[in-house]
């Protein structure tokens, strides 16, 4: 399971929000196996000045994974590299544009489909 939060400028983002979703989903299957069809992606876009950056441009974009634990450290550093390899290059982001931050909670602290995440049994894997 890996739900993503989006943040970013509306100005800059606001009409590229399928760019952004194809190119993240794309490394998220790539890296991590995520079944093609379980994309679960919300864009927390902010106006003017609601986003404090320094040394950023205005197309800094923050990607917020929040999953279950279970993956290696290796399959982590493998979706941070896709992310900077593949998706900054096909947003046009600049390193130094694009923050990564996967947040890992444990199983029984979510609630999916009307049962614990601990309860839920998924078709994909979350031990790569």
């Amino acid at each position: 399971m890996a739900q993503v939060k989006i943040y970013g400028s509306r100005t800059v983002w606001g009409a590229r929000r399928l760019e952004v979703s194809d190119a993240v989903h794309a490394a998220l299957v790539g890296a991590w196996q995520l079944p093609p069809d379980k994309r679960f992606h919300r864009f927390l876009l902010l106006e003017e000045g609601d986003l404090v950056v320094p040394q950023r441009s205005e197309a800094y974009l923050v990607v917020e994974i929040v999953c279950f634990p279970g993956r290696t450290q290796r399959a982590k550093r493998a979706l941070v590299a896709a992310m900077y390899d593949d998706v900054a290059p096909a947003l046009g982001l600049a390193p130094a544009d694009l923050e990564i931050v996967i947040l890992e909670t444990r199983r029984e602290n979510w609630g999916i489909r009307g049962v614990s995440g601990d309860e839920l049994a998924l078709s994909y894997p979350v031990t790569v």
